[in-house]
């Protein structure tokens, strides 16, 4: 024990957490990855229906414009409640014990978890990018830009999802937090405009919003062009992603809304 606090890290036990998280959300496919699949289809539909008529924004078709914030707020969805469905139901089933009992440190908790979110993220990113780019001819123009700040938006969003479900003691809870938190700050972070066509006050508002350099970054990777510097947008959701996760060790180290 005296070595594993010293620096060692379990590495065994983690990725066994990861594999969990992981085979937790396969085993249920249809609801983790075709139906984030169905709904960006049937957002990219509507919006292709009621603004066809509709000037290009920022240089390329407004369907073209839609595909990166779609793309971006599926992975921001899926990740949170991959994280945060996972503590509560741990909790109302009085399960939590079997995370809590093996010999993992609250880092190398925190860490399986967020490998879980940001999995389940990355999946929903791959699925999304391969059918709208056979089906619309729209591909990633910066493919690892891409691959960064999803991995970023998974883990930013996996903590927060981990925050919530340390707080939260029943799904009610959860979803109050997905329908007042995440889905506004998802709506309201440039999903569906640019930010230079907004008014200034709000467009500052706006940047106080982590989720706004998400979908600005993805904007970015796909059509080369964004709002705000893209490496600002990258520091900014990752240093987010780092508070939330040390914020979620340090309530895990003291047991908060874990142990009885």
């Amino acid at each position: 024990m005296g070595a594993r606090r010293f620096g060692r890290f379990n590495w065994l036990g983690t990725l066994t957490l990861a594999k969990r998280e992981i085979m937790r959300f396969l085993a249920v496919w249809q609801q983790t990855v075709a139906a984030p699949l169905v709904t960006a289809g049937l957002f990219l539909g509507v919006f292709s229906l009621a603004m066809s008529g509709r000037a290009p924004v920022m240089g390329v078709p407004f369907l073209h414009f839609l595909v990166p914030g779609i793309l971006m707020m599926s992975v921001i969805q899926n990740a949170f409640a991959n994280t945060s469905s996972s503590i509560v139901g741990a909790k109302v089933m009085g399960n939590i014990v079997d995370t809590l009992m093996p010999p993992l440190s609250p880092a190398e908790i925190v860490t399986g978890y967020l490998a879980g979110g940001i999995a389940r993220g990355l999946l929903v990113s791959v699925v999304i990018v391969l059918a709208v780019g056979f089906v619309l001819g729209v591909w990633p123009a910066h493919p690892v830009w891409l691959l960064a700040i999803t991995i970023t938006g998974g883990g930013l969003l996996g903590g927060l999802g981990l925050v919530a479900g340390i707080l939260a003691n029943k799904f009610d809870q959860i979803a109050a937090f997905t329908n007042f938190v995440v889905t506004p700050l998802s709506f309201l972070s440039g999903t569906f405009y640019s930010s230079a066509s907004m008014p200034p006050a709000m467009a500052a508002a706006s940047h106080l919003n982590p989720f706004f350099y998400l979908i600005d970054g993805a904007r970015f990777a796909y059509l080369g062009t964004s709002d705000t510097n893209p490496v600002l947008g990258l520091g900014v959701t990752f240093g987010a992603a780092l508070a939330l996760a040390l914020l979620a060790w340090v309530w895990i180290a003291r047991g908060f809304r874990l142990k009885a």
